[in-house]
């Protein structure tokens, strides 16, 4: 591709990296850091770079996937299969899971639809690393199911009605965050909402970003957590910033390692049930999402899709009246639609459709049009604003 070709394909780009408000005279130089940070995973080569004016005379510098090489990774903005596509062309000296991790998070980044907007380059690495974090956190998070309970480890945390959760004093956030999701840390499984166990996850990749990076604010984040829990819609605000929209939805089968997203539940009777109005999961990367409850056996985009399909024959009502879940129904059925190609196929097409709006259950299928990523925490540029109680 030619210079002036390259540069007229990203004027008209809408995704990918932008570091905002650079000033003018700096502009160039960010882009070499940039160019030479992204060599540590060999992707110096495949970015193209343009340098966009700003009103108040600074500029934003976009980066984003050569055309090539995004075709050929990331076809139709799909992610799911970086990391295997990305395998072959990794350099033989890394085989680290966490040096892969980042690697496939810099191009979802690069080759998004969305554009991530950071205040420097620093804010940037440090969106990869919480990424990385949480995405590595999920794939040793294992929870026991019920749905109602809630139960933490007795050592780290106490439970008051209006609190909710909190750490015992002097008890470390980050350990306290990994023996509640982490079994190898206490030799026992504890009981969680999946919402809950996303929160903890996504707490624990921040709380190591903050130990590494900024000290000072997991202090804070520790005293909070002496006080008071920070849960559901407040977690939400607090945390994490929403991309995508019912308006301008993201690609079906587009996800950065570290995203948290919600597949809808499309059947209105078994959405009835506690628990199964959808299911909160984390990306992974690889083209895998969590399974807390099945840690060994994480669900792909039509795995996930095929369970909540059978949803709807699971349900039933129990001698009180209140609607239940069989899950040995759903097993069985999910393992009948599997080794069935035409039913397979027949389920997907029903399910892998954009979901429906709120309270409408009509014709959409289970895939939600936004996903979720956390605030930035770097020291000089800090949207992190913890609340007071």
């Amino acid at each position: 591709m030619n210079c002036s070709t390259a540069w007229l394909a990203l004027q008209t780009l809408e995704g990918g990296i932008e570091l905002t408000h650079t000033p003018a005279d700096q502009a160039d130089h960010l882009a070499a850091q940039l160019s030479s940070d992204l060599g540590e995973w060999g992707l110096q080569s495949v970015v193209q770079t343009l340098n966009v004016p700003l009103e108040d005379g600074t500029v934003a510098l976009i980066a984003s996937l050569q055309p090539e090489f995004q075709q050929s990774h990331m076809p139709g903005h799909n992610s799911l299969n970086l990391y295997s596509s990305l395998a072959a062309t990794a350099p033989s000296t890394h085989a680290d899971e966490a040096w892969a991790l980042e690697r496939e998070i810099w191009v979802a980044l690069l080759g998004s639809p969305h554009r991530f907007v950071f205040h420097n380059l620093e804010a940037l690495k440090s969106h990869v690393r919480v990424r990385r974090n949480m995405a590595l956190a999920a794939r040793l998070t294992a929870l026991a199911f019920k749905t109602e309970a809630a139960e933490r480890p007795e050592a780290d945390w106490h439970y008051e009605e209006e609190p909710g959760f909190i750490l015992k004093p002097g008890r470390p956030l980050i350990n306290a965050l990994i023996a509640a999701t982490q079994p190898e840390a206490t030799g026992k499984l504890y009981d969680f909402s999946c919402y809950r166990a996303t929160e903890y996850v996504i707490l624990l990749g921040i709380a190591q970003e903050l130990q590494a990076h900024h000290p000072a604010l997991l202090a804070e984040l520790q005293q909070l957590n002496e006080r008071h829990a920070v849960r559901s819609g407040q977690f939400h605000e607090v945390f994490l910033i929403e991309y995508g929209s019912m308006e301008a939805p993201l690609p079906a089968r587009f996800y950065v390692p570290g995203d948290r997203l919600w597949f809808r539940n499309p059947d209105e009777r078994s959405a009835d049930v506690t628990g199964y109005e959808g299911s909160w999961v984390m990306y992974m990367g690889g083209g895998l999402f969590s399974n807390f409850w099945k840690r060994d056996t994480p669900f792909t985009l039509e795995s996930k899709a095929i369970e909540i399909f059978h949803w709807k024959d699971g349900v039933y009502t129990d001698a009180q009246g209140e609607l239940q879940m069989d899950e040995t129904v759903v097993e069985r059925l999910v393992a009948q639609t599997q080794a069935d190609p035409q039913a397979r196929a027949r389920v997907l097409d029903r399910m892998l459709r954009m979901r429906d709006p709120k309270g409408v259950y009509a014709e959409g299928g289970c895939i939600d049009t936004t996903r979720e990523y956390p605030k930035n925490v770097t020291r000089e540029h800090c949207d992190l604003v913890l609340p007071a109680f």
